[in-house]
């Protein structure tokens, strides 16, 4: 009698497998995800000769390894995308061969994002000197009348660049063959449909199935190629985890909806850093790079408010100047409120009860509301100083000296602590016409330009900023 072929149960969500049916993945948690399918096919005749104990027999290769000298790196030479910020992340540029992962939340400005890169790409010669490169932006989330619209408002429509609504993989092999395009971007990888792969779109095992295909694509044609993915409510990519292994690069595109602020962060990079941070706008005309973003994060007023204090902070390897505000008024209610807006809300009222308990200011009588002007957000603690001061600038209406940036972290003590890449920090801001400097004592610092004045205290601070220092 013959056995009856087992079966395995898939998360639909995080790819977990269970030999048998459950309400709720033990992975990640979901209810009802778990979705019956054949099991896998036996292991090949080496795994089994290897688990028999018997030396295993393989197969003659069709190519013979090579000497790793003997291999040509030209293959692997980026080429400009035609976008700065992108090329900054991606390393120097876009490597012919490689697939590239772009997530985001919905509404962020990928696909324009992208349909701006392909505009670019096709505007650029051949490398044959032969016109201008082709691109290919396959689409199967819209019509291709509505990314004909948008290519419209943002002035990406080029002779070069190919449109194809579809979500049949076959049906886009079928496009690549026909025009050979030198890129070929995909939105999204969550809405193509392999064929003769069990599962609807989206799912576990066509995720799997289109991203496996597209990346053989990839390495075997020489054509990158650059995919939309989307997000969980958590922020990570959706579909299986396989998805960040079988790409070469994960980037992410974030951004509040109450800004125009975008900002491009990679995840993973095969080709290069990860600690790189691309910097764009979102504006009515679609987006547009911003390679000095500091700019934005700053109010460009002639004088001074109280309640200001300017910062340096490092996003990645970048140093990006940033605005910290502070309001302090007289309670409405018994409790003082603390209201934080672009900072850690754990972070600043310990600040401002330092301010208090060390400095002796009387932050406890009064509401205060500290934010980051333009958007930025700010998670890291060289911003502590900046708080402080802008909180004392606020309660003696007194505002801080003219081109003056203040950078440190402040202690329970109210002892300054130093921060990393001091160096870097200093001379961004000296670039942009900064010509004093508060920071943390204990660091040799020699920047053209700046006068930098050290403190070991935040009360010493207070007093290199106040208009009766000596």
């Amino acid at each position: 009698m013959a056995r009856k072929p087992r079966s395995v149960h898939t998360c639909s969500e995080c790819g977990y497998s269970s030999p048998k049916w459950l309400g709720r993945c033990p992975e990640c948690g979901s209810w009802g995800t778990l979705v019956e399918s054949a099991a896998g096919p036996k292991a090949g005749a080496a795994a089994s000769a290897a688990v028999s104990g018997a030396v295993p027999q393989g197969l003659t290769p069709a190519t013979p390894a090579t000497p790793i000298t003997r291999i040509s790196a030209t293959a692997a030479t980026s080429v400009p995308s035609g976008i700065g910020e992108l090329d900054r992340v991606l390393g120097s540029g876009v490597v012919p061969g490689s697939v590239v992962l772009m997530a985001g939340e919905p509404g962020v400005g990928k696909s324009t994002l992208l349909l701006e890169v392909a505009s670019r790409w096709a505007s650029q010669p051949a490398a044959d000197g032969a016109g201008t490169r082709k691109a290919l932006y396959v689409t199967a989330e819209e019509s291709a009348g509505q990314v004909r619209v948008r290519a419209e408002r943002t002035d990406a429509l080029k002779d070069t660049l190919y449109l194809a609504a579809e979500a049949n993989l076959d049906v886009v092999f079928g496009h690549v063959e026909q025009l050979k395009p030198s890129l070929l971007i995909v939105d999204s990888v969550q809405t193509m449909h392999a064929p003769g792969v069990e599962g609807v779109a989206g799912g576990v095992a066509q995720s799997r199935a289109v991203t496996a295909a597209l990346t053989t694509l990839a390495k075997t044609s020489g054509i990158p190629v650059l995919l939309v993915g989307h997000v969980t409510k958590d922020g990570n990519v959706a579909g299986p985890r396989v998805l960040e292994h079988l790409v070469d690069v994960v980037l992410h595109f974030e951004g509040d909806r109450q800004s125009s602020l975008r900002m491009l962060r990679g995840i993973k990079n095969r080709f290069g850093a990860t600690d790189e941070v691309g910097c764009f706008e979102q504006t009515a005309d679609g987006i547009r790079e911003v390679p000095d973003p500091s700019g934005l994060f700053l109010s460009h007023r002639g004088r001074t408010p109280d309640g200001s204090a300017v910062t340096v902070a490092m996003d990645g390897v970048r140093p990006l100047l940033a605005e910290v505000q502070a309001l302090t008024v007289d309670p409405v209610a018994k409790n003082p409120r603390r209201v934080v807006t672009g900072l850690d809300t754990n972070r600043v009222p310990m600040v401002l009860a330092v301010l208090q308990a060390r400095a002796g200011e009387r932050t406890n009588e009064k509401d205060a509301y500290v934010a980051t002007v333009g958007g930025v957000r700010i998670m890291e603690t060289a911003t502590d100083l900046a708080v402080a001061l802008a909180t004392w600038s606020s309660l003696h209406e007194q505002p801080l000296p003219e081109k003056t940036v203040v950078i440190g972290e402040v202690g329970l003590a109210g002892e300054l602590r130093r921060v990393p890449n001091l160096g870097r920090r200093l001379a961004e801001a000296a670039r942009l016409g900064y010509e004093y400097a508060v920071v943390p004592e204990g660091e040799t610092l020699d920047v053209p330009g700046m006068r930098v004045a050290q403190a070991g205290t935040l009360r010493e601070a207070i007093g290199l900023v106040s208009p009766r220092r000596g």
